[in-house]
């Protein structure tokens, strides 16, 4: 199964890159391995999940998730992240696609 872990260092200057400079054009979706949401949801802790925007060093568009506690706190101690942004990976026959 791959590691979809990513240091706190990468997330902070993926956000940072989204956060001054959005890419053009956004990503109209994300792919969502299924695995990094099984690994975080099974975290004792996490109440809730929160999913910030980034851009990795190559340009690439990420969702980078983290879990919630109870008190509404992000636990930045594992991140996550492996998503792939559409147009790349797209169901073009989804009524999402082209609403």
């Amino acid at each position: 199964m791959p590691n979809y872990i990513i240091p706190l260092s990468d997330a902070e200057a993926w956000a940072k890159s989204w956060q001054t400079n959005p890419p053009k054009p956004l990503a109209k979706a994300h792919l969502i391995p299924l695995d990094v949401l099984t690994e975080l949801l099974v975290i004792p802790e996490v109440v809730n999940v929160r999913a910030y925007m980034g851009v990795d060093t190559t340009g690439m568009q990420k969702l980078m998730f983290v879990g919630v506690d109870r008190n509404e706190n992000d636990m930045t101690d594992t991140i996550y992240s492996g998503t792939m942004p559409c147009p790349q990976t797209c169901d073009i026959t989804s009524p999402l696609y082209n609403p």
